[in-house]
C-alpha cells in the first residue's frame, strides 16, 4: 500500500503525495513529483503518521475537502535534478520583471508578487493580487508568446502574498502564515476589542495591511481567561469595604481596585477570591459575556481574494477574476421601514408666511392687471 508524504514547494506551497517504495525518504529529501502535465521538484515536509494528520486537518489537505491524494511522488531527486530547481528559481525574479514590464504596457491595475518556473519548464505561475476585476486575455496571449511555455495567472490575496513572500513581523520573529499556520481565515475588530488592545490600525495590522493573523487564534485564550476574573465596572464587598472594579491584569493575575474613597489596590486574584470566601461574597465573574459578544461580531469587511487561475496554450481562453462582493440582503423576518412620499418642490400649500395670498401671488404682490396670467 502506497504511504502518504507531503511535499513543500516554492513560496511555502504544499501539497501530498503517494510513495510507491516500500522505504519512505527522509525528510528535506528533494523528490520528483506529478505535477500539471509534467513533473516538479520539491522537498519531503511530512511522512507517515504526521502526513496523515496534516492531511486532514491542514488547509491543503486532501481530507479537508473529502477526497484523496491520487498524485504519485516518482523518485529521489539527484544533484542534477536539484542543480537543474536551483537555476530556475534564480530564473522566476526574471521572468517576474518581464511580465511586469507587458503588465505596464497593458495599463493593468493588478501587481505581480511571485513568479514559479515548474521544474520541467512546461509551466510559468504568475502569482497576482488586484482589487477589481482584470480583463488579462490580452496579457496572457502576450507572455505565452515571450516565454514560449504555458502561463497561468493566478491570483491570491493579500494574506497569502505575505505567506509566500515570507518575511518577519513586528514580534521579530517569522510570520506565523509562513511558518506554522495551517489555515489562513479572516480577522475583524471585534477579537481587538476583545483583548483589549489598541484600534489603531498600524499597531495592530501586520506586514499585509491587515488585522494580523495572532488576534484570532489568541482570542480564545483571552476569552477564557477572563472569565475567571470580576468583571470590570462591577462593585465587590471586600475587607476594606466597597470597592470598584477597574482592571484585570490576565498576565500576572492580579485585579486593581478602587475603594469609595479613591483609594486605588492591587490584588492577586487568589487573595481577592480569598478575601470574598471569607466575608460569603461571590466573585461577579463575567460568565457567558464574551461567548455572546463573539458569536455577534461581524465577517471582515475587506475579505481576501479567492485564488483564480487562467491558462494559455488552450483554445477556449477564459478570464477570471476576484468574485464581486456579496449583495446586501434584508434579514429575514424584519420588516421594512415605511417610506415616505417626498411632496413637490416647495412644501406644503398655503404654509403661514410662504404660501400664496388670497387673490396673489406667491411673493404677496398684486395680480397683473387684466387679470392675465404671467
Amino acid at each position: 500500500m502506497p504511504h502518504l508524504i507531503e511535499v513543500a514547494f516554492k513560496g511555502n506551497r504544499k501539497d501530498f503525495f503517494l510513495w510507491d517504495a516500500d522505504e519512505l525518504p527522509p525528510v528535506k529529501a528533494a523528490v520528483i513529483v506529478d505535477a500539471d502535465r509534467g513533473e516538479d521538484l520539491g522537498f519531503v515536509h511530512a511522512l507517515g503518521d504526521l502526513a496523515a494528520k496534516r492531511n486532514a486537518g491542514a488547509a491543503h489537505g486532501y481530507g479537508t475537502a473529502g477526497g484523496v491524494a491520487t498524485k504519485k511522488a516518482r523518485r529521489l531527486a539527484t544533484d542534477e535534478d536539484v542543480r537543474k530547481a536551483n537555476e530556475l528559481r534564480a530564473e522566476d525574479e526574471i521572468a517576474r520583471r518581464k511580465a511586469m514590464e507587458r503588465v505596464a504596457a497593458n495599463q493593468l491595475t493588478m501587481k505581480l508578487s511571485d513568479a514559479e518556473w515548474q521544474w520541467d519548464r512546461k509551466k510559468l505561475t504568475l502569482y497576482f493580487t488586484a482589487e477589481k476585476r482584470i480583463d488579462f486575455r490580452t496579457l496572457v496571449r502576450e507572455l505565452a508568446s515571450m516565454f514560449r511555455t504555458r502561463i497561468e495567472l493566478k491570483q491570491i490575496g493579500v494574506r497569502d502574498e505575505a505567506k509566500r513572500l515570507d518575511g518577519i513581523g513586528r514580534c521579530g520573529r517569522q510570520y506565523c502564515s509562513a511558518s506554522w499556520l495551517p489555515e489562513l481565515r479572516p480577522v475583524n475588530l471585534g477579537v481587538a476589542k476583545d483583548q483589549r488592545l489598541s484600534l489603531n490600525p498600524s499597531q495592530i495590522s501586520g506586514a499585509c495591511g491587515r488585522l494580523m493573523c495572532c488576534l484570532r487564534y489568541e482570542h480564545e485564550f483571552y476569552v477564557q481567561s477572563r472569565k475567571r476574573f470580576p468583571k470590570e465596572g462591577k462593585t465587590v464587598k471586600t475587607k476594606r469595604g466597597e470597592e470598584k472594579v477597574i482592571a484585570n491584569d490576565i498576565f500576572r493575575e492580579r485585579v486593581t481596585l478602587r475603594g469609595e474613597d479613591g483609594e486605588q489596590r492591587t490584588i492577586p486574584l487568589v487573595d481577592l477570591r480569598a478575601e470574598l470566601d471569607e466575608l460569603g461574597a461571590p466573585l461577579p465573574v463575567a460568565t457567558g459575556a464574551f461567548a455572546v459578544v463573539t458569536a455577534e461580531i461581524e465577517p471582515e469587511v475587506e475579505q481576501d481574494f479567492a485564488e483564480a487561475t487562467i491558462e494559455a496554450g488552450d483554445d477556449d481562453l477564459s478570464e477570471t477574476a476576484a468574485p464581486d462582493a456579496p449583495a446586501a440582503s434584508e434579514q429575514a423576518g424584519e420588516e421594512r421601514r415605511p417610506h415616505r412620499r417626498r411632496g413637490r418642490r416647495g412644501g406644503r400649500r398655503n404654509r403661514s408666511g410662504r404660501g400664496r395670498t388670497e387673490g396673489g401671488s406667491s411673493n404677496g404682490a398684486p395680480p397683473p392687471e387684466g387679470g392675465g396670467s404671467s
